[in-house]
C-alpha cells in the first residue's frame, strides 16, 4: 500500500495552486453537484467531527454555514474529502465531496464497501482486499498515515470523470497525475477519513526538469502487469514513450 506515518500538522499541503482548486471546487459544488457530492444520513455526525477538525486547522470558517458540514468541510481545503464508516462488518462509502475524480464516478461509489468500490482493479480482490480490510480495522486516531499514487493521463484538468478519456497517443500531449491520499480515524465517531490532493503536470515538462524521471517512468510502465495497462489504458505507452526518450 506504500504508507507512511502522517504528521498531522500537514494533513493538508498549502501552496501556490491551492486557491485556484478551491475556486473550481467552489464552481463544481455549484454547478455539478449531482457529479461531485454523494451524502448518506449516517455520515451526518462523523461529517460534523470532520469539520470541526478541519477548521481547527485552517484556523477559519469560511464563512457562516449554509450546507451539510461535508461540503463545508470540502469548501476549505483543496483536497477531496471522503468518509468510510463501519457499517454491516464492513467500511463503506458514507459521504465524499470528490470535485477532481481521475476517471471514476462518485454516484457508483457512495454507500460501497471498500471491495465493491476495487472490484474493476485488476488484482485487488486476489491481492489487496484483505489487507486493506485488515488495516482500516487497526486504524486507531494515534495512528494517521499518507501516500501517493499516480498515473498518466491525456488531460491537465483536475475534474476528469471517464467520459473524457482519450487515447494516449502523442507523448507531449501526455500528463503525470499524483494523488497525495491520507487516512485519519475521527476520535469521537470512529469514521475514517480519506482525503486526495490531486497534481497535474505535463510529462513532457517533467522530462525537461529530470534526467531520470523519463527512465523511471519507462521501467514503471515495463514493469506493469498486462491487465493493469489495459485497465489505464496503456497497451503501446511504453514503446512511445520509449521512442521519445530515444530520439531526445
Amino acid at each position: 500500500m506504500g504508507l507512511r506515518p502522517l504528521d498531522l500538522s500537514n494533513w493538508f499541503e498549502s501552496d501556490h495552486g491551492a486557491a485556484q482548486e478551491l475556486e473550481e471546487k467552489h464552481h463544481l459544488v455549484r454547478n455539478r453537484r449531482d457529479e461531485v457530492v454523494g451524502l448518506l444520513d449516517s455520515c451526518r455526525p462523523a461529517a460534523e467531527e470532520l469539520h470541526a477538525l478541519v477548521v481547527e486547522h485552517v484556523g477559519h470558517t469560511g464563512g457562516d454555514a449554509v450546507d451539510h458540514p461535508l461540503v463545508e468541510a470540502s469548501l476549505l481545503v483543496p483536497d477531496d474529502l471522503c468518509i468510510m464508516e463501519r457499517s454491516e462488518d464492513e467500511w463503506r462509502l458514507s459521504g465524499a465531496v470528490v470535485a477532481f475524480p481521475s476517471r471514476w464516478y462518485l454516484a457508483e461509489k457512495i454507500g460501497r464497501s471498500l471491495d465493491q468500490i476495487h472490484d474493476v482493479v485488476p488484482g485487488y480482490a486476489s491481492q489487496l482486499a484483505s489487507p486493506v480490510n485488515a488495516f482500516f480495522d487497526r486504524m486507531t486516531p494515534e495512528r494517521s498515515v499518507w501516500r501517493l499514487n499516480w498515473s498518466l493521463v491525456d488531460s491537465p484538468e483536475l475534474f476528469l470523470p471517464p467520459s473524457h478519456r482519450r487515447p494516449l497517443d502523442e507523448v507531449d500531449e501526455w500528463f503525470f497525475r499524483v494523488e497525495r491520499q491520507t487516512l485519519r480515524v475521527l476520535p469521537h465517531t470512529g469514521a475514517i477519513v480519506f482525503t486526495i490532493r490531486t497534481y497535474v503536470r505535463s510529462l513532457e515538462q517533467l522530462l525537461t526538469i529530470s534526467a531520470d524521471y523519463g527512465s523511471a517512468l519507462l521501467l514503471a510502465l515495463d514493469s506493469a502487469p498486462q491487465k493493469s495497462l489495459e485497465y489505464k489504458g496503456w497497451v503501446g505507452v511504453a514503446d512511445r514513450l520509449r521512442a521519445r526518450l530515444t530520439a531526445s
